[in-house]
């Protein structure tokens, strides 16, 4: 080996050193101070961020969600006038559970009993800013503001989160029809001339129309309103009373 050879090397060796020297230590004291992350960091965040997926899990009832092609069912957007007069959105309702029907105030038949039922699950959850109900009207053309407010009056309403809603009857038979699958339709062959369904149904705080399972482990969808708390488990044991809707709200609520 030559003498330029080894020239070379001591050359070289003697660069490591002096950068041994004068940079080592001040990476040394940036690690200390913070300003280099170490790479464990970056699994500490991975870390994190798998426990705060799985708390949110945690979080999550097992109530079922409406799938409609493959999709969990959200609450088409709405606009109505409520019984103070003001208009009322479905973005209202985001952040908040509520159930939701189809009634109308000079209703015969079923309505009164609906609504009886409403009043004890507003009861049951009257310490809760964000549990609500919304109730559209099928009689627009009869149930102006000032009607309904009379109504909740009658009702003994004071959930304020409980919103009696009229406006548009082709807008209010579409979302009852095809955005909740809630039939109604007018019929001057029953009493009241109008027929709809008794059903209520749950919406969750981000506005998803939720339920819980049936003995096959499918979504009931809806919960019967006319079934008081006191009857019980119906015949075919699905058990769609209100003491069942208090339960699944009250799992909601806690999402």
């Amino acid at each position: 080996m030559s003498k330029k050879t080894n020239y070379s090397y001591i050359g070289i060796a003697f660069i490591i050193l002096v950068f041994g020297i004068i940079f080592v230590p001040k990476i040394i004291d940036r690690i200390s101070e913070g300003d280099i992350t170490r790479d464990e960091s970056r699994s500490k965040n991975v870390s994190n961020a798998t426990t705060e997926e799985k708390n949110t899990k945690q979080n999550k009832s097992d109530l079922s969600y409406l799938e409609i092609n493959g999709q969990p069912k959200k609450v088409p957007a709405f606009s109505f006038i409520n019984q103070d007069g003001k208009i009322i959105t479905n973005e209202d309702y985001l952040g908040k559970v509520y159930v939701v029907e189809f009634f109308f105030t000079t209703c015969p038949t079923i309505c009164p009993i609906m609504n009886r039922n409403l009043v004890e699950v507003q009861n049951e959850f009257k310490d809760f800013k964000d549990f609500g109900v919304a109730s559209f009207t099928i009689t627009p053309d009869i149930d102006t503001p000032e009607v309904l407010k009379a109504y909740a009056v009658k009702y003994d309403i004071s959930n304020p989160n409980w919103n009696f809603l009229t406006g548009s009857e082709v807008a209010i038979y579409k979302l009852a029809n095809e955005g909740f699958n809630l039939y109604t339709a007018k019929d001057e062959s029953v009493e009241g001339g109008f027929e709809h369904s008794g059903n209520f149904a749950l919406i969750d705080k981000e506005g998803f129309i939720r339920s819980r399972k049936d003995n096959f482990g499918n979504p009931l969808i809806f919960y019967n309103g006319l079934v008081p708390e006191a009857v019980g488990v119906d015949e075919d044991g699905i058990g769609q009373e209100i003491s069942i809707l208090k339960e699944d709200i009250a799992k909601l609520l806690k999402e």
